[in-house]
């Protein structure tokens, strides 16, 4: 089968490789229908998390079972499911908190297991599933082709968007502001708004996510950073600041932008990836200022968010705005490095 390969910085490439075999009564091989580039893999693909040897790599994608291994119960072969992000049991002590990132049994694509066996990156064409009962959820029927990029964003996007706007605290009648105007940051918007707020201020600096971060629900623009920035989300919720940020970013003047942004007595969710960010705890102190969030449990959420894919209230998927074949991967990168495309969508 084919997969995608990181071999350095910015050298992607998509290798042959063995077809993956049930190792464990408990896993599965399903074969991917799509997959996708998400922010997170930008970060080894431009050298910043680097790598000694080339390494399998996507951890976003939805599937067709294959084969199922002898304790499997949950999905068999032909049922279309969706693979969160990280693989869990569902069933340990964290798992029942919530915390399927934590899972005892748990990993992640493309890395080695806790015992050194080497699991499959999403971005190609076959992949082998520890855990499947705990792992994959499978939709009720075979989904209409236009609904697969929906459903793809289950897989981590939205849910990790959802999980900002659940750490953060956002209810009916909320008033937000969105950090970072990436697919995690617009998926943090809609989210937000599903989540029945009432005004939402994202953050960005570009038409096109503009246009999308209006149409996925917010009622406010603001381009500017920094004090300005913060000035003029004050202004908006009553010279205070918001109530609730979403810091969907992950760099320190991200979060900078987040504290300055909230109100006193606010709170924050954050799920960027940490780079060199910090928490000013006294100024917390000071203002009273909540903060909660981190790597996504989406597993933990996917039921919920499923039914509103399914009957087309919601429509995480415009997030996809460059859908590529696998073969073409390597653009799929340079595409989202370029800040050519939000997010890339790879047929399979």
């Amino acid at each position: 089968m084919r997969a995608t390969v990181l071999h350095a910085p910015r050298d992607i490439r998509l290798d042959d490789v063995d077809d993956p075999q049930l190792l464990h009564d408990t896993d599965a091989v399903v074969r991917v229908v799509a997959a996708c580039v998400c922010g997170s893999d930008l970060w080894p693909y431009r050298g910043l998390h680097p790598n000694a040897d080339a390494v399998r790599i996507g951890h976003e994608f939805v599937d067709i079972v294959e084969q199922v291994g002898a304790d499997v119960r949950a999905v068999r072969p032909g049922d279309f499911v969706i693979a969160p992000f990280m693989y869990s049991d569902n069933t340990c002590l964290l798992c029942q908190h919530g915390v399927h990132t934590s899972c005892v049994n748990g990993g992640i694509w493309g890395r080695p297991d806790r015992h050194g066996v080497e699991n499959d990156g999403g971005q190609g064409e076959l992949v082998r599933v520890p855990q499947a009962d705990g792992t994959l959820i499978a939709t009720p029927e075979q989904p209409d082709e236009s609904l697969v990029p929906q459903l793809l964003t289950l897989s981590d996007v939205f849910p990790t968007g959802h999980h900002a706007a659940v750490a953060a605290g956002v209810t009916a009648g909320s008033n937000v502001v969105v950090v970072g105007d990436g697919a995690v940051g617009l998926s943090a918007v809609l989210a937000a708004k599903r989540l029945g707020a009432a005004s939402i201020v994202a953050m960005s600096r570009h038409a096109d996510r503009q246009e999308l971060a209006r149409q996925f629900g917010a009622n406010e623009i603001v381009a500017e950073r920094g004090k300005e920035g913060a000035a003029q989300v004050r202004e908006i919720f009553d010279g205070i600041g918001a109530d609730h940020v979403l810091e969907c970013v992950g760099t320190k003047d991200s979060m900078a932008q987040a504290m300055r942004s909230a109100r006193p007595g606010g709170r924050i969710g954050y799920v960027g990836i940490p780079h060199d960010a910090v928490v000013d705890l006294p100024s917390m102190f000071g203002r009273n200022i909540g903060i909660a969030g981190g790597v996504a449990p989406v597993r933990a959420y996917i039921e919920e968010l499923l039914p509103g894919i399914l009957d087309g209230s919601t429509q995480p998927g415009a997030v996809f705005d460059l859908s590529l074949p696998l073969d073409q991967v390597a653009e799929g990168y340079r595409a989202m490095d370029e800040r050519r495309a939000i997010k890339t969508m790879l047929t399979v």
